[in-house]
Protein backbone atom coordinates (compact mmCIF):
# COMPACT_ATOMS: atom_id res chain seq x y z
CA UNK A 1 0.00 0.00 0.00
CA UNK A 2 1.42 3.67 -0.61
CA UNK A 3 -0.04 6.62 0.63
CA UNK A 4 0.81 10.00 -1.26
CA UNK A 5 0.17 13.43 0.18
CA UNK A 6 0.64 16.26 -1.99
CA UNK A 7 1.72 20.20 -0.81
CA UNK A 8 2.85 23.10 -2.22
CA UNK A 9 0.20 24.68 -3.87
CA UNK A 10 -1.33 28.06 -3.32
CA UNK A 11 -2.23 31.45 -5.27
CA UNK A 12 0.20 32.66 -7.37
CA UNK A 13 0.28 35.75 -10.02
CA UNK A 14 0.97 34.94 -14.22
CA UNK A 15 4.67 34.68 -14.69
CA UNK A 16 5.71 33.11 -10.80
CA UNK A 17 6.66 30.20 -9.74
CA UNK A 18 5.43 27.49 -7.95
CA UNK A 19 6.80 23.79 -6.59
CA UNK A 20 4.82 21.10 -5.79
CA UNK A 21 5.60 18.20 -3.57
CA UNK A 22 4.33 14.73 -3.12
CA UNK A 23 5.64 12.31 -0.30
CA UNK A 24 4.92 8.67 -0.46
CA UNK A 25 5.01 6.50 2.18
CA UNK A 26 5.46 2.58 2.01
CA UNK A 27 8.31 0.81 0.79
CA UNK A 28 10.41 0.35 -2.72
CA UNK A 29 9.27 3.84 -3.57
CA UNK A 30 12.62 4.20 -6.02
CA UNK A 31 10.50 1.10 -8.12
CA UNK A 32 7.34 3.05 -8.47
CA UNK A 33 6.37 5.30 -11.52
CA UNK A 34 5.62 8.71 -10.30
CA UNK A 35 3.17 10.91 -12.06
CA UNK A 36 1.62 14.41 -12.11
CA UNK A 37 -1.86 15.21 -13.36
CA UNK A 38 -4.27 17.64 -12.95
CA UNK A 39 -7.99 18.78 -13.63
CA UNK A 40 -9.68 21.99 -13.90
CA UNK A 41 -13.02 22.70 -13.31
CA UNK A 42 -15.23 21.14 -15.72
CA UNK A 43 -12.45 19.00 -17.39
CA UNK A 44 -10.88 15.87 -17.53
CA UNK A 45 -7.98 14.80 -15.72
CA UNK A 46 -4.78 15.44 -18.06
CA UNK A 47 -1.26 14.48 -17.98
CA UNK A 48 1.26 16.69 -16.73
CA UNK A 49 4.55 14.77 -16.46
CA UNK A 50 6.08 11.57 -15.23
CA UNK A 51 9.47 9.94 -14.26
CA UNK A 52 9.49 6.15 -14.35
CA UNK A 53 10.52 3.77 -11.53
CA UNK A 54 13.34 1.76 -13.37
CA UNK A 55 15.69 4.45 -14.78
CA UNK A 56 14.14 7.99 -14.32
CA UNK A 57 12.98 8.20 -17.99
CA UNK A 58 11.11 11.55 -17.68
CA UNK A 59 8.20 12.48 -20.00
CA UNK A 60 6.12 15.76 -20.43
CA UNK A 61 3.10 16.74 -21.90
CA UNK A 62 3.78 18.81 -24.99
CA UNK A 63 2.09 22.21 -24.14
CA UNK A 64 4.13 21.97 -20.75
CA UNK A 65 7.55 21.13 -21.81
CA UNK A 66 10.32 23.96 -20.91
CA UNK A 67 7.89 25.00 -18.16
CA UNK A 68 7.52 22.30 -15.68
CA UNK A 69 10.15 19.73 -14.61
CA UNK A 70 9.78 16.73 -12.61
CA UNK A 71 12.38 15.17 -10.22
CA UNK A 72 12.48 12.57 -7.69
CA UNK A 73 14.36 12.54 -4.67
CA UNK A 74 14.41 8.32 -3.81
CA UNK A 75 15.72 8.93 -0.43
CA UNK A 76 12.71 10.93 0.87
CA UNK A 77 10.38 9.31 -0.90
CA UNK A 78 9.22 12.59 -2.54
CA UNK A 79 8.70 13.72 -6.29
CA UNK A 80 8.62 17.23 -6.68
CA UNK A 81 6.49 18.98 -10.13
CA UNK A 82 8.65 22.97 -10.72
CA UNK A 83 6.16 25.09 -12.21
CA UNK A 84 7.39 28.09 -13.94
CA UNK A 85 6.50 31.02 -15.78
CA UNK A 86 2.62 30.31 -14.84
CA UNK A 87 -0.52 31.21 -16.49
CA UNK A 88 -4.09 31.09 -15.33
CA UNK A 89 -4.63 28.11 -17.64
CA UNK A 90 -2.30 26.17 -15.44
CA UNK A 91 -5.35 26.37 -12.19
CA UNK A 92 -6.61 23.26 -11.72
CA UNK A 93 -6.00 20.38 -8.77
CA UNK A 94 -2.75 18.88 -9.33
CA UNK A 95 -2.64 14.83 -8.47
CA UNK A 96 0.21 12.59 -7.69
CA UNK A 97 0.22 9.32 -8.66
CA UNK A 98 1.92 5.85 -8.47
CA UNK A 99 2.21 2.70 -9.86
CA UNK A 100 5.12 0.32 -10.15
CA UNK A 101 5.82 0.53 -13.35
CA UNK A 102 8.81 0.76 -15.57
CA UNK A 103 7.27 3.47 -17.91
CA UNK A 104 7.75 7.54 -17.50
CA UNK A 105 4.36 7.77 -18.96
CA UNK A 106 1.29 5.72 -17.63
CA UNK A 107 -2.32 6.77 -18.39
CA UNK A 108 -4.25 7.87 -15.51
CA UNK A 109 -6.61 5.12 -15.49
CA UNK A 110 -3.35 2.55 -14.70
CA UNK A 111 -2.33 4.28 -11.84
CA UNK A 112 -3.11 2.39 -8.70
CA UNK A 113 -2.59 5.56 -6.21
CA UNK A 114 -3.21 8.84 -6.32
CA UNK A 115 -2.97 11.71 -3.77
CA UNK A 116 -5.45 14.06 -2.46
CA UNK A 117 -4.29 16.78 -4.45
CA UNK A 118 -3.36 20.46 -4.43
CA UNK A 119 -5.07 23.39 -5.90
CA UNK A 120 -3.31 25.75 -7.72
CA UNK A 121 -4.60 28.65 -8.66
CA UNK A 122 -3.30 31.39 -10.98
CA UNK A 123 -4.31 34.45 -11.15
CA UNK A 124 -3.89 37.40 -14.26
Amino acid sequence: QVQLVESGGGLVQAGGSLRLSCAASGRAFSTYTMGWFRQAPGKEREFVSGVSGRDGTIDYADSLKGRFTISRDNAKNTVYLQMNSLKPEDTAVYYCAARLDYRAYVAHYEYNYWGQGTQVTVSS
